[in-house]
This record gives C-alpha cells, sequence and structure tokens, in this order.
C-alpha cells in the first residue's frame, strides 16, 4: 500500500545550540519548526502530532526562563492545527489515527480535537513517561500532557487509545518502531509512498545530526542515537526530522510524497 505524506507547520522557535547538538556550537542559536506529518491513502487519514496548545501562554512562560524572549514559541494562525489541516482540504473528524512522538505538549495538546481518531502512542513511552517514570522528569507532567488532554486519554477518549509495542503496525503500509533518544516516547513512523519509505520521528532534531553524526544534545542516550540513526538510515529512503526547517527547501510546498 503507497501513501502521500506532506508536511504541515505548527510553529516556530529558537533554541540554543547545545540543546541540538551535543557539547558543541555553544555560541549558535538554531532554528527549529515544528511539523504535523499528514499521511492520507487507501481510505485512510494520519498524523504525526497535533501541534502546540491553543494558547501557548504557560509554555512560552517556561522556554523564555532557559532561552529568553528569542525561546518563545511563535505560531501563525494559518499553523493551528484545524486551520492547517483545512487548508489541504482535511477536517478534524476526518483523521482516522494520530501518531504521537514524543509525549510532549507540542506534540499531544490538541488529540482530544481528533474525536474520531484512533490515538497511536508508544506503550514503553506511556508506561516511563507518564505513569510509571523511572526516575524524576525534568519536564512536569503538564507540560508533557496537559489535564483537558489526560483526560480526554482516560476516560472520553480511552476506548481510542492504542499503545504501540517497540515494533508495530497501524494499518498495511504504514509502521513504526520505538526510537528512544529524545523520550522514552519516541518513535519513528514509516510510510510506503511512491518514492520508497519516508520516515519520521523527533529522535533527531536536524539533519545534521543524521546526515553527519553529531548526536543530539537534548536526548536520554547515546547508545540509542546510534542505534536509531543506523536503523533509519538502512530502512527508509526519506527521513523527516521533525523540527527541521530545511524540510521544506528540499521538499518544496511540503509535498515529500
Amino acid at each position: 500500500m503507497s501513501f502521500e505524506v506532506q508536511v504541515l507547520k505548527m510553529g516556530q522557535c529558537d533554541v540554543a545550540g547545545p540543546e541540538v547538538y551535543w557539547m558543541s556550537h555553544w555560541n549558535d542559536w538554531v532554528q527549529l519548526y515544528f511539523w504535523m506529518i499528514l499521511i492520507r491513502g487507501h481510505g485512510k487519514t494520519a498524523i504525526i502530532n497535533t501541534g502546540p496548545p491553543s494558547d501557548l501562554t504557560e509554555l512560552n512562560e517556561r522556554w523564555s526562563s532557559g532561552f529568553g524572549e528569542r525561546g518563545k514559541l511563535v505560531r501563525a494562525e494559518s499553523e493551528r492545527p484545524i486551520e492547517a489541516l483545512a487548508s489541504v482540504g482535511v477536517k478534524a473528524e476526518d483523521v482516522d489515527y494520530v501518531l504521537i512522538t514524543p509525549l510532549q505538549i507540542y506534540a499531544t495538546a490538541n488529540i482530544q480535537l481528533f474525536r474520531n481518531a484512533q490515538v497511536c502512542i508508544s506503550k514503553r513511552g506511556w508506561i516511563e513517561d507518564l505513569h510509571a517514570e523511572k526516575f524524576p522528569m525534568h519536564v512536569p507532567r503538564k507540560f508533557r500532557v496537559s489535564d483537558d488532554t489526560l483526560r480526554y486519554l482516560m476516560f472520553e477518549g480511552h476506548e481510542k487509545v492504542r499503545l504501540l509495542e517497540d515494533e508495530d503496525e497501524i494499518v498495511p503500509g504504514l509502521h513504526c518502531f520505538w526510537a528512544g533518544v529524545h523520550h522514552r516516547s519516541s518513535m519513528c513512523y514509516v510510510a510506503q509512498t511512491e518514492k520508497g519509505r519516508v520516515a519520521a520521528s523527533d529522535c533527531v532534531f536536524k539533519y545534521k545530526n543524521i546526515e553527519e553524526m553529531e548526536p543530539l544534545g537534548i536526548q536520554e542516550s547515546l547508545e540509542e542515537f546510534h542505534s536509531a540513526c543506523k536503523r533509519i538510515k538502512t530502512n527508509s529512503d526519506i527521513f523527516i526530522p521533525l523540527y527541521e526547517p530545511e524540510v521544506i527547501k528540499r521538499f518544496p510546498g511540503g509535498r515529500i510524497a
């Protein structure tokens, strides 16, 4: 089965270099874009991630405390999830699958807008990033999954939640594997397209991380970084780092395949 894949921008921010590149780029600022990936084909519509919260105030208070005004997330009205999807003819009720990576509020905040969708989350991440942390998390729970989203996942939308194994298939032609590196809930999703296998993940932020093997700065395991990069390189034909602005340069108009 072959799918079409395109990216939709959900906002942008700047971060200090060492967040993106391990123990380097100390004096640099690095721009990040937050992508939603839209996957369509064979009567199915899936999205990877749902975009940051409707109200950015609390998130930006937290981010600016570390990076100052430059670290605040900036978003145009056209980059809100419902508006961005509408621009390519997709309504919230059309989405069959919401694929999350990682469990952080810039990815999870709008899950409850997609009430017809099965919500796919790493089982390992659901446990270790949310319900039974192995160690104290540096990100408070409300900045991983908001109260509103957690209530939806635990109650009204409980039957929609699908916890993914470390190796899993969403539907034929769309599968995933656990990547780690960035968070316990970081997955890599791979769609079969006419251009080959298109993979997307947050396990690295920039093409330079994987193409030049500069490890991610904000990561939990160097071993996982090398393992994930090796697998992505050998098991995909096109890779989309979920925070890389250059995606739009390599794929004008945001159409990947």
